[in-house]
């Protein structure tokens, strides 16, 4: 029988950069939108802790403590997914146009991937804006990592979810985008903070999470009063918590170490329209964390879209999956954090189901 790991993290892509340039998208591009009320752009206006964020140097001092606490959080999973010693790790996240563009944009798909030379720094698209910038660890634009691929699980999985009535499409090479998406790539990147290498196949298995932005505004960054034709919406949650689920029936006779991975962080400052774009709705994030801490996995599956978009959550539907499977196996938490922020653009959330 198959044995299963849960565990939640954020792929954020500034904790990539320098510290110094962590607090960028909103000190030089949200803040610099002309359509945002000039009141909501006074920090005289801003919440404390925003207040406190941004100091009198604009979030660069305030940096260090955020990625100490990611860091943590990181190593935490890391040692989960060491002492597990998984076979594969399945990896939910979502595709930012990335590989999902005009001529295909499924509700999610299996990354059936060879083994992988990838070249983080050079590959990288606008959306996780890391090409031609410094990063953390200062490795130039031609360090190369090698990902082990699992296209056998995947052939075995999709095959599974097809037979259990889960219409999922695959894939064994990418279509648009170099190596893995950035939900991916980051996601295993700081699980290998230190650069102590990462032995694990992945198996990506990204969501279409931007839902009605994916095409029209290519899952980014836009100014306020840009409104555009809106694509069709993303999957239903509660369909998500039924591909988590289906995830570990597909897989549950085999004697594989399965590790599923919810990869991202909550609610994002840049989809929140009631907070001005500018920080994220921790409100919202701080009810369904509650409901996660206390294990009902009922209030998640009643969510819909609506709620998501209002709320900007859209990337947090990449974790549907993996609650689904720990609801489905009558898991719940040993350890989670909460990670607020609302200069960094999204609060974070760790969590481990053992």
């Amino acid at each position: 029988m198959a044995e299963f790991l849960g565990l939640g993290l954020s792929h954020y892509p500034p904790l990539s950069m320098k510290d110094e340039d962590m607090a960028g998208l909103l000190r030089n591009v949200i803040l610099a939108d002309p359509s945002i009320p000039d009141r909501e752009r006074d920090p005289a206006n801003w919440p404390e802790l925003m207040r406190l964020e941004w100091g009198d140097d604009e979030g660069r001092n305030a940096a260090a403590g955020h990625r100490a606490a990611l860091v943590d959080g990181f190593e935490r999973c890391r040692a989960a997914l060491d002492e597990f010693q998984p076979d594969v790790v399945i990896i939910w996240g979502d595709d930012q146009y990335e590989n999902f563009r005009e001529d295909l944009v499924p509700p999610y798909t299996v990354l059936a991937y060879p083994d992988l030379e990838l070249q983080p720094w050079a590959q990288a698209q606008e959306s996780s804006a890391m090409r031609g910038r410094p990063n953390y660890w200062d490795e130039p634009e031609d360090f190369t990592v090698t990902l082990k691929g699992s296209r056998e699980v995947g052939k075995k999985l999709a095959s599974g979810l097809l037979e259990r009535g889960i219409d999922v499409s695959y894939a064994y090479s990418p279509l648009h985008h170099d190596g893995l998406s950035h939900a991916f790539l980051n996601a295993v990147l700081y699980l290998d903070y230190h650069r102590k290498g990462f032995p694990y196949p992945v198996l990506a298995f990204p969501i279409n999470t931007y839902g009605r932005k994916v095409i029209s505004y290519r899952g980014f960054f836009s100014h306020l009063d840009d409104i555009r034709e809106l694509d069709p919406p993303s999957p239903q949650p509660y369909r998500l918590m039924d591909l988590g689920a289906a995830t570990v029936d597909a897989l549950a006779e085999t004697d594989l170490r399965v590790a599923l991975v919810a990869s991202s962080s909550w609610s994002h400052a840049f989809l929140t329209d009631h907070t001005f774009r500018l920080r994220p709705d921790t409100p919202a994030d701080r009810r369904l964390y509650d409901y996660l801490v206390a294990g009902e996995y009922g209030p998640w599956r009643e969510l819909t879209t609506p709620q998501i978009e209002e709320a900007g959550q859209q990337e947090l539907l990449a974790w549907l999956p993996v609650l689904g499977a720990m609801d489905h196996l009558g898991r719940s938490l040993s350890w989670s954090t909460f990670t607020e922020s609302d200069v960094f653009n999204s609060n974070k959330v760790f969590a481990i189901f053992d």
